[in-house]
């Protein structure tokens, strides 16, 4: 059984070895530490292997000595900007201020610029956001002051209680629970852990992150808008594409008065895309919902929980029911990724689907040479589609379904209309590399896809549905 612990630990000599020795006496095995004292100088994070009446012994002897994080403490830093005149002794008064509200500095940064001021940045740990507000009031007494946004800035400037201070602020904005917190600050540190080895500064991934989950956020309740649009393939056809500011699009067909859902976005907008659906299919409750999903990532499979059935192919099976028994998608099997993945999974409110309702509807192609290769068929009403699978260009697993008699495309990630992306998609698609690892898998081979694709098209007006930005009309002369 493997624990993460996120210990606090005294600034002084032998705090690790007080903890090793701890576990050491009750057989556990260490096997992975992580500490940065330019990053947090107190925050270490131990990785242990033992039994589980081992490990619950540790937690005991790590809390008698003090070295296990209290959550309840929300102490905080704040950045805030002085702009006082370039003259001897400006600085003094504030420091008096300081000094009166008994707050303590955590980083000092000033220098002049050629002008009568001089602009002062100092974090201030703060414990009370009562007493802060009081200073502020009295520090505007003195001089102009400017209370910096801590997630924009262009580092990190805490250096004792980096990760509480960060993740306090991801949960905020998406809302999530003390415990998931705590699973996304293991996954925190291991991103930082993972870029300081490569000799990589992090304070730019962590800013996209930040980013990524406040683009998140900004579209969550009554900010939910997506871009709706209905397109008529024939008199007993349709199709409905709900694009959503954030994530895969869904695709409602209905044929012959059934309906079929392709791919489902970010569980996190699972209240948003409820009254979406059952705005789209009146039915929606009480029929049986069937979505045929175009490969297994988190944007496209966050809400697959809500259907009674779930197409795929064999490989995109598979690595769904790896994620139900937490082994870990395709995305998680390079270590490089797997931080970031579980960031997002965490920031999205990913949870697996039961394999049960999983239904690999073609058989396994393992010769699969070129771009694409045929595996099958699908029907669906008056639909009929060849079903192609990628060699994994995007992600393995990943299908495009094609209907030669009413030139439709399904094309999933392989092909999307990346000129018909809403303002808010393109900003989206701007940081969702940075947790998704990376659009595609292999580009090389990817773009090798989307080009084979265009060569499957026959003369004709076709329809191409990508997941993500608007349908593309496509002419193919003769």
């Amino acid at each position: 059984m493997k624990k993460t612990y996120v210990t606090s630990m005294p600034d002084h000599i032998g705090a690790f070895l007080k903890a090793s020795k701890c576990f050491s006496a009750l057989g556990i095995n260490i096997t992975r530490v992580s500490y940065n004292k330019a990053v947090d100088s107190h925050t270490l994070f131990i990785d242990a292997e033992g039994t589980q009446d081992q490990l619950e012994k540790a937690d005991i002897e790590l809390e008698k000595i003090g070295y296990l994080q209290n959550n309840s403490n929300k102490t905080s830093v704040v950045l805030i900007e002085f702009c006082l005149k370039d003259v001897p002794g400006s600085v003094t008064s504030i420091l008096n201020l300081i000094n009166e509200f008994s707050f303590n500095i955590s980083y000092i940064s000033s220098q002049e610029n050629g002008t009568d001021y001089q602009y002062f940045k100092m974090g201030l740990y703060v414990d009370d956001h009562n007493k802060i507000s009081e200073f502020l009031t009295e520090a505007e007494k003195i001089c102009r002051v400017r209370v910096i946004d801590y997630n924009s800035s262009e580092k990190v400037y805490d250096n004792s209680i980096f990760y509480n201070t960060y993740v306090m602020g991801l949960s905020k904005t998406m809302g999530l629970s003390e415990n998931i917190s705590r699973e996304l600050l293991v996954h925190v540190n291991m991103a930082m852990q993972m870029l300081d080895e490569k000799g990589l500064s992090p304070y730019r991934t962590f800013d996209s992150i930040s980013k990524f989950a406040e683009l998140l956020g900004a579209s969550k309740g009554q900010s939910f808008m997506p871009r709706i649009s209905r397109h008529d393939i024939s008199d007993n056809t349709q199709i409905t594409l709900i694009e959503p500011p954030c994530g895969s699009n869904t695709i409602v067909i209905k044929s012959n008065g059934q309906y079929l859902f392709v791919d489902s976005g970010y569980a996190c907008y699972k209240e948003e895309m409820l009254p979406v659906l059952r705005n789209v299919v009146p039915e929606f409750d009480s029929i049986k919902k069937t979505i045929l999903v175009t490969h297994a990532d988190v944007d496209h499979c966050g809400l697959l929980p809500l259907f009674d059935e779930v197409i795929t192919s064999r490989k995109t099976a598979l690595c769904l029911k790896n994620e139900y028994l937490g082994k870990g998608g395709y995305r998680e099997m390079n270590p490089l990724h797997k931080p970031y993945i579980n960031i997002c999974k965490i920031l999205t409110s990913y949870a697996p689907t039961d394999p049960q309702k999983i239904i690999p509807h073609w058989n396994d192609c393992n010769a699969l040479t070129e771009p694409l290769t045929q595996i099958g068929f699908f029907n669906f009403g008056e639909l009929h589609f060849e079903v192609y699978e990628g060699r994994g260009g995007h992600l393995p697993g990943e299908i495009i379904l094609i209907d030669y008699a009413m030139h439709i495309a399904i094309t999933g990630d392989v092909y999307i209309n990346v000129h018909g992306l809403t303002p808010e998609q393109a900003e989206y698609n701007q940081y969702a590399p940075i947790l998704m690892t990376s659009v595609d898998t292999d580009p090389t081979l990817c773009a090798q896809e989307r080009k084979a694709i265009i060569g499957r098209l026959g003369v004709g007006k076709w329809q191409i549905f990508g997941a993500h930005g608007f349908k593309k009309d496509y002419s193919v002369s003769s």
